[in-house]
C-alpha cells in the first residue's frame, strides 16, 4: 500500500476567554478545633488505607459565586419537593459538582437533623467526596468492601458508599443504614444506581451529572428524576475564567470497520483491530508532532492493546510516555501518576481509567484516539484538560475518532432540558457519521448509461465490502483497485466495437470510477491529495489498456 500522507483539518473554536479574575471570597480563618481534628484523622485514615489517594487532601476554598447560586437554587427546590420526589442537577466537568453537593449535604443535615447518603461507583470518587466533607466539618464514613457492619452510626452525619458494596449490604440487611433523609448520586447518568433506590422510601434523591443523558437509552433519566436544574454552561465558565478554552483539531478517520455492541457503544474488539494498525499509529504520532509536541498530554484509547501499542510506538520515537490501565495495582497506578505530574512534557496513554476521579490541571493536550457514541464519555475525556492552572488559559483537543462530527464542539451550548426530556430525539440526530452516508451509498449507473452496456450483466462492485473481505483474509487491499480496473476494462471492450466508441464509454463511467476511488480512499484513511493522485493513475491505466486492445 502506498504511504498515506495525512492532511489535518484544524478547527479552532471561540475567542480567547476574557482575562476576568475569579471572584473568590476570603475564607473565614476561624476553623473549629473539632473540624481540624476531623481533617487530620481523615488524612491518617486515608494514608493507612490500601487505596492510594490521587492527591493529598486539600482545604476547600469558599464557594465561587456561581456555585453559591447553584446551592441556593437546588436547596430551595428540594425544600419545595414532596417526599419521594427526585431532582437532577447538571454542571460541566470541572465546575465543582462535589463541592456543591457537599454543601447541600451540610445544609440538609443542619436543617433537618437527618443523615445523608452519597453514592458513587468508584473508590476514588468516594475518597474525594469524603475529603471535601471533612473539610467543611461533616463527619462521614466511607462504605467500601471492608465495611461489613455499622453497629454504631451515631458519630456519622453522612455516608459515602460504593454502589455495588452498598447493594450487597442492603441485600443482607435492608436496614443497614439508619435515618437517611437525602440520597445524593454522583455521576447520576450511570444506571448502576437504580437497583438500590427502592431501599430508600420517603426520601429525596439528588442526582448530579455533567451530562443528563442515561448510559442506557432504554432507561432514560426522566423516569427517575422529576425535574432538572441546569447549572453554568461550559461557555460561561470559560468566559468567567473558571475553565480553560480549547482549540480543536480533527483528523478524519474511516470508522466503517467499527461495530456497535449491545450497549450502543462501539466495541472494544473492533477498536483494537483498527487503532493498532500501523497507519493509525503513524497518524496519531503525526498529529502529536504537528499539534502537541512537548506538551503534557493525555491519550484516551478504547482498549488496553491499543494503549500498549501507542506506548510502544511513542517510546520508539524517544518520547516520554507511560501506559496505565485498570489492571495496575494501586501502588503501580500511584507511581505512574506521580511520574506524569513531575514530567512537564510527559505523555500518559490509558483506557477509561482517567475519565473520572482524576485531576491533573497541568494537562495541555487531550488526544481522543478512539471513537465514542457516548456524549458523557466525550465530555469526561475532554474535561481532563479544562482545568485552569497557573498561566494556562487554553488547552487543545486532537480528535482521531470523528467525535467532533458526532457531538459538536465541547464548548458549544447544549439544550440540556431537551436532552433530558427527549433523549431519543437527541440520539437519533447525533449518531450518524458523515462517512456513513458515503460508505453506505451504492452508486448506480443512470438508465441511459446502462443501456450502452447491454452486453454486460450489471452487478454493482462494492469497494467497501471487498476491502473488508480482503483485510480479514490478509490480502493486500490494493487488490480491490486491480479488480475494479479489470471490471471497468472488460465492460468497456465488451460493449464497444471500435476504439472511438470504447473511449466514449470510458467517459460515461467516470462518475462510477470517482465513487469507487472515494470509497477506497476512505477505507484506507487517505487524504484528498492521495485520491486525486490515485484517480489520475487509475484513469491513465484504463485508457492505456483500452488503447492497447484496439491498436493491436
Amino acid at each position: 500500500m502506498a504511504k498515506v500522507l495525512e492532511k489535518e483539518k484544524p478547527v479552532k473554536k471561540a475567542t480567547t476567554p476574557k482575562s476576568t479574575k475569579k471572584e473568590v471570597s476570603k475564607k473565614d480563618n476561624k476553623t473549629s478545633e473539632e473540624t481540624t481534628s476531623k481533617v487530620e484523622t481523615s488524612k491518617k485514615t486515608a494514608t493507612r488505607s490500601k487505596h492510594i489517594l490521587l492527591r493529598e487532601p486539600k482545604e476547600i476554598k469558599e464557594l465561587y459565586p456561581y456555585q453559591k447560586e447553584a446551592v441556593e437554587k437546588i436547596f430551595k427546590r428540594l425544600e419545595e419537593m414532596p417526599p419521594n420526589a427526585n431532582l437532577l442537577f447538571q454542571l460541566p466537568t470541572g465546575g465543582g459538582k462535589t463541592i456543591i453537593f457537599s454543601e447541600i449535604a451540610k445544609r440538609y443535615i443542619q436543617k433537618y437533623k437527618r443523615k445523608v447518603l452519597i453514592l458513587t461507583h468508584r473508590i476514588e470518587l468516594s475518597q474525594q467526596t469524603s475529603e471535601v466533607l471533612n473539610s467543611i466539618g461533616i463527619s462521614n464514613k466511607i462504605i467500601n468492601s471492608e465495611v461489613k457492619q455499622l453497629p454504631n452510626q451515631t458519630p456519622y452525619q453522612c455516608f459515602t458508599a460504593l454502589v455495588e458494596t452498598l447493594n450487597n449490604r442492603l441485600q443482607e440487611n435492608d436496614e443497614f443504614l439508619e435515618d437517611i433523609g437525602l440520597v445524593i448520586v454522583d455521576e447520576a447518568h450511570n444506571n448502576s444506581f437504580r437497583k438500590i433506590f427502592h431501599y430508600f422510601k420517603d426520601v429525596n434523591i439528588l442526582g448530579v451529572t455533567a451530562t443528563p443523558l442515561s448510559s442506557n437509552k432504554k432507561l432514560p433519566l426522566y423516569q427517575i428524576y422529576n425535574d432538572l436544574i441546569v447549572g453554568e454552561s461550559i461557555k460561561s465558565l470559560i468566559e468567567k475564567g473558571y475553565l480553560c478554552d480549547a482549540d480543536t483539531y480533527t483528523y478524519e478517520v474511516n470508522l466503517s470497520s467499527l461495530r456497535v455492541g449491545s450497549n450502543g457503544e462501539f466495541t472494544v474488539s473492533s477498536h483494537e483491530q483498527l487503532y493498532t494498525q500501523s497507519v493509525m499509529l503513524n497518524k496519531l504520532i503525526q498529529a502529536y508532532e504537528e499539534r502537541a509536541l512537548n506538551t503534557k498530554t493525555l491519550i484516551f484509547n478504547a482498549g488496553i492493546l491499543t494503549s500498549k501499542a501507542v506506548c510502544e510506538a511513542f517510546s520508539k520515537k524517544g518520547y516520554p510516555i507511560k501506559h496505565l490501565d485498570s489492571t495496575f495495582s494501586d501502588r503501580e497506578r500511584a507511581e505512574v501518576l506521580e511520574w506524569f505530574r513531575n514530567t512537564p512534557n510527559g505523555i500518559l496513554t490509558s483506557v477509561s481509567i482517567l475519565t473520572q476521579g482524576f485531576d491533573e490541571p497541568a494537562v495541555e493536550t487531550i488526544i481522543l484516539n478512539r471513537a465514542t457514541r457516548s456524549l458523557t464519555l466525550y465530555h469526561q475525556m475532554i474535561g481532563r484538560g479544562s482545568r485552569v492552572w497557573k498561566d494556562k488559559k487554553r488547552f487543545q483537543i486532537i480528535d482521531l475518532g470523528n467525535n467532533l462530527r458526532r457531538f459538536g464542539y465541547w464548548q458549544a451550548e447544549i439544550d440540556w432540558r431537551h436532552v433530558f426530556r427527549e433523549p431519543h430525539l437527541y440520539l437519533e440526530n447525533r449518531y450518524k457519521d458523515n462517512w456513513d452516508y458515503e460508505m453506505d451509498f451504492t452508486y448506480e449507473l443512470p438508465p441511459e448509461v446502462r443501456e450502452r452496456f447491454i452486453n454486460s450483466s450489471y452487478e454493482a462492485y462494492s469497494v467497501k465490502d471487498k476491502y473488508q473481505e480482503y483485510i480479514k483474509k490478509g490480502i493486500k487491499p490494493s487488490k480491490v483497485l486491480e479488480e475494479s480496473l479489470q471490471d471497468h476494462y472488460q465492460r468497456i471492450i465488451g460493449n464497444a466495437s471500435e476504439k472511438e466508441e470504447a473511449l466514449e464509454l470510458y467517459e460515461l463511467l467516470k462518475d462510477e470510477i470517482k465513487h469507487r476511488l472515494k470509497q477506497y480512499c476512505k477505507c484506507i484513511n487517505a487524504t484528498d491529495n492521495y485520491y486525486l493522485w490515485q484517480y489520475q493513475q487509475y484513469t491513465s491505466r484504463l485508457k492505456k489498456m483500452i488503447n492497447n486492445h484496439y491498436d493491436v
